[in-house]
């Protein structure tokens, strides 16, 4: 049996569903709606990003943008957040970035095909195309993973954050928040499948 190797112009004949479809290394992958819980997260990060970037005109975040590496790793990555520099060069007239962000942010989805996605797959793909910094969420256990770029140029995790500790990254100066501030009013329990 044949594998299929997806492109982003397949993407472009697939339905307008409420679908997320992905492409990473030719692999189609395809996600449900987020969780109400998932997407006020992604939100709470966006706004917080934004709102320094606007203070600072560091640059600017965006929420579920497309990212279009090659034709065969084209993704939607729940937040990214990019330097002037970067968008200077990433941006272009298709309304889309085909260059890496400086951050990325995930928001776990529940089970293991979505984690195995954001924590392997999507890892490797930002990982060797230049991704600075990749944060990785789980809105249900309410912690903060950041991986940075370590000498070897590759992610690698710095460190894991709870609710009562402090983000801080050296790609964004003077950016300062607290992890608990993306989970206000989210329960920390297991959603019902």
């Amino acid at each position: 049996m044949k594998t299929i190797h997806w492109t982003s112009q397949d993407l472009d004949i697939l339905p307008d569903d409420g679908q997320r479809y992905e492409i990473i290394d030719g692999e189609l992958y395809v996600s449900k709606q987020p969780h109400k819980h998932h997407q006020l997260v992604c939100g709470r990060i966006w706004i917080l990003l934004q709102n320094w970037s606007l203070q600072t005109g560091a640059g600017e975040a965006v929420i579920a943008p497309g990212l279009i590496f090659t034709e065969d790793n084209d993704v939607a990555p729940d937040v990214t957040w990019m330097s002037q520099e970067r968008i200077a060069i990433a941006y272009q007239e298709d309304g889309k970035y085909h260059a890496a962000p400086d951050l990325v942010v995930e928001v776990l989805s529940p089970g293991s095909t979505n984690e195995r996605r954001d924590r392997e797959f999507k890892l490797w793909l930002y990982s060797r195309r230049g991704v600075l910094e990749y944060w990785i969420i789980d809105w249900i256990e309410q912690y903060l993973e950041i991986y940075r770029r370590n000498v070897s140029g590759q992610l690698q995790l710095h460190s894991t954050l709870y609710k009562a500790d402090t983000v801080q990254s050296p790609y964004l100066p003077g950016f300062a928040c607290q992890v608990g501030q993306f989970f206000e009013d989210i329960l920390p329990k297991k959603p019902v499948s």
